[in-house]
C-alpha cells in the first residue's frame, strides 16, 4: 500500500540529496563471485514475510548473495532514507514510490537501469505501461515495477440491505453514487454514506480525472487545478460534506474513515486493492463488505500506482544488487508475491492474488487497469503536495469556496513547478 507523502522541507531534501549523493558509498563494485550481503529496505510490515521468502528464493539460486530485509515503518521511511543517503549508508536496494522517483533520480541517488535492462533483454511490456512510465525519468528507467494498486468502492452489504439500496454494479455513474449516498445516510444512527477524506490517491484524484480534468500537465510543468473540470472533481467531495453525507474534516481527522468503515459508520469507503488484507482480517468487515468499480463521471478513471525496486547509485555491490532487482521483477518472483502480498505487476501472475483473496471481488481492481491514470508526479512532488493539502483544507472545511481554493492552489503550484 502506498499513501501520498507530504514533506514540508521538500526543497531542503532536494538540496541534501544533491550535495550528498555523490559522496555516499563506494564506487568499487564487488567481485562477481565474492560473498556479499545486500540490504533491502521496505516499509510495510505485512509484506516482510513474503519479502523474506523472496530473499530466500533468490539466495537459493545465488548462494554467494545474502539479502537482509530491513523494515522501516512508512511514517519514518523517507526520513531514515534521507539520513542514510546523507550519511553514506543508503541501502543497496530499496522500495521507491511515484512521488519521489524523479527527485531521487535527478539527484543521482539511484542507479539508472536502462542499459542493464537492454543488456538483459528484459521486456518491460510485461508491466502496466503507466508504471513503466512512472519510473522512467528523462528517458531512462530507474526502477522495475514490483506491484500495482488501483482504487475501487468498498461497500457494506449489511448497510446497503438495511437502506434498501442495490449494490454498486459495473457501469454505475456519479448520479447513481449520489442517489445511493442520500439513501445510505442515517443521522439518527450516526451512519454516513462515505468519508470524503482529504486524500488524492483514493479520493479526489480519481474524481478529477473522471470529470475530465487533470492534476498536472503531461510534461509536469503546469497545474491543472484551475481547470473547470478539475474543480468539478473536487466539488464531488465538498458537496458530500456540505450535504452531511460525509463526516466533516475534523471528525475524519479524529477518527480515520478506515476506522469508521470498519465500525459500521460508513456505508462506502473509497479504497484500494491493498485493503483486501485489512478487510479480510478485520472481524467486522471480513463478512460484510465487498468491492465495486468506481462510479463513472464524464469518463471512467482510477488512479494506478505501484512500487518499484531501485538500486542505490553508490552500492558497493552493483552487479549483485541489479541481479536481485532483476529477480524481483521476474515472473517467478511475482508468482510468490501474488500469493501473500499485493497485486504483482508482472502480467500473467495475478491469478494467485485473486485466489488468495477470493472472498472479495478482486477482479474489480484488475479490470481497472484498462482505464487507469498514472499517479500525478513531477520532479519535486512533495513541494506542491504540501500546498495542495494547505489550500484544499480550506475548501473542505468551508472556509473558502472550492473554486477559490483550487485557483489559488494552481497559482502556488505553478510557481513551485517553475522552480523545478
Amino acid at each position: 500500500m502506498w499513501k501520498a507523502v507530504r514533506v514540508g522541507a521538500a526543497a531542503v531534501l532536494a538540496a541534501a540529496l544533491a550535495v550528498t549523493a555523490a559522496g555516499c558509498g563506494s564506487d568499487e563494485p564487488a567481485a562477481g563471485d565474492e560473498t556479499v550481503t545486500l540490504s533491502y529496505a521496505v516499509w510495510d510490515k505485512n509484506q516482510v514475510p513474503v519479502m523474506e521468502e523472496l530473499a530466500a528464493a533468490f539466495t537459493k539460486d545465488h548462494p554467494n548473495i545474502t539479502i537482509n530485509v530491513q523494515l522501516t515503518p512508512w511514517a519514518d521511511y523517507w526520513t531514515k532514507l534521507r539520513a542514510a543517503v546523507t550519511g553514506g549508508a543508503a541501502p543497496d536496494v530499496f522500495w521507491m514510490n511515484g512521488p519521489n522517483i524523479q527527485l531521487y533520480a535527478d539527484n543521482g541517488v539511484i542507479m539508472p537501469l536502462a542499459d542493464k535492462v537492454a543488456e538483459a533483454k528484459l521486456d518491460l511490456g510485461v508491466y502496466p505501461k503507466a508504471l513503466v512510465d512512472l519510473y522512467t525519468f528523462e528517458g531512462k528507467v530507474y526502477g522495475l515495477p514490483k506491484d500495482f494498486d488501483t482504487v475501487g468502492v468498498w461497500y457494506n452489504k449489511e448497510l446497503f440491505d438495511a437502506a434498501g439500496v442495490k449494490y454498486p454494479a459495473d457501469g454505475w455513474t456519479w448520479a447513481d453514487f449520489k442517489a445511493a449516498a442520500a439513501k445510505l445516510t442515517d443521522p439518527a444512527k450516526g451512519v454516513y454514506a462515505v468519508g470524503a477524506n482529504l486524500a488524492g490517491q483514493e479520493y479526489y484524484y480519481n474524481t478529477i480525472y473522471q470529470a475530465g480534468g487533470n492534476v498536472i500537465s503531461a510534461d509536469g510543468k503546469k497545474s491543472g487545478f484551475d481547470d473547470p473540470a478539475t474543480i468539478e472533481g473536487l466539488r464531488f467531495w465538498t458537496d458530500l460534506i456540505k450535504n452531511k453525507q460525509s463526516p466533516d474534516l475534523k471528525t475524519m481527522t479524529d477518527t480515520a474513515p478506515l476506522q469508521l468503515f470498519e465500525s459500521g459508520k460508513l456505508a462506502m469507503y473509497w479504497g484500494g486493492s491493498w485493503n483486501v488484507a485489512e478487510f479480510g482480517k478485520n472481524e467486522y468487515t471480513k463478512t460484510r463488505v465487498d468491492a465495486a468499480p468506481l462510479p463513472t463521471g464524464v469518463k471512467q478513471a482510477t488512479i494506478i500506482h505501484g512500487l518499484a525496486n531501485v538500486v542505490s547509485a553508490k552500492t558497493k555491490a552493483p552487479a549483485q544488487a541489479w541481479e536481485f532487482v532483476k529477480f524481483l521483477g521476474s515472473k517467478p518472483a511475482a508468482e510468490i508475491l501474488g500469493k501473500k502480498g499485493p497485486i504483482p505487476a508482472h502480467t500473467g501472475t495475478q491469478d494467485a492474488w485473486l485466489a488468495a483473496n477470493s472472498q472479495f471481488k478482486g477482479k474489480v481492481f484488475l479490470d481497472a487497469v484498462a482505464y487507469a491514470v498514472p499517479y500525478p508526479v513531477s520532479r519535486n512532488t512533495a513541494a506542491w503536495n504540501d500546498e495542495e493539502f494547505k489550500q484544499l483544507t480550506k475548501a473542505y472545511t468551508g472556509e473558502v469556496a472550492v473554486e477559490a481554493a483550487a485557483k489559488e492552489l494552481a497559482t502556488q503550484m505553478n510557481a513551485l513547478l517553475a522552480k523545478e
